[in-house]
């Protein structure tokens, strides 16, 4: 990890997350779902760089059979470092200690799948499908 890169067990804040998650091509969310998500994340990590947040990831869910693993993000500036790669290491030693046979889950958009593959996540297809509801 370079050196001017501080890595936190941490949620960011609502504003941070919310323009972090605009500047790397994620969806919009409401300042007052965040308000509510964030404190309700079950592991958070973030990447700060000159004090500035570069990189974020969160764990959600109940805690004990559930979790998704959402809200990867790197700023597009700092793209190709392998800033990605710590913040799934983070999560995945995480993930290695919940309940055993928990349902570990996310949704992997585009070119993401090939992180995540490397950190032990498989397409459900054709066995299951993922979905959601667009609202």
């Amino acid at each position: 990890m370079e050196d001017k890169l501080e890595l936190r067990h941490e949620r960011p804040s609502v504003e941070q997350y919310l323009a972090l998650r605009m500047e790397a091509g994620l969806s919009a969310m409401s300042a007052e779902g965040a308000e509510i998500g964030l404190p309700r994340s079950i592991f958070a990590v973030t990447l700060y760089e000159e004090g500035s947040l570069v990189g974020m990831g969160r764990v959600v869910g109940d805690g004990g059979c559930f979790f998704q693993v959402t809200d990867i993000a790197v700023k597009p500036s700092c793209q190709g470092r392998g800033l990605g790669k710590i913040i799934m290491r983070e999560i995945r030693s995480f993930l290695d200690t919940v309940p055993d046979r928990s349902y570990i889950s996310l949704i992997a958009d585009g070119e993401a799948a090939r992180l995540y593959v490397q950190y032990g996540f498989e397409p459900v297809m054709p066995a299951s499908q993922g979905m959601f509801l667009r609202r």
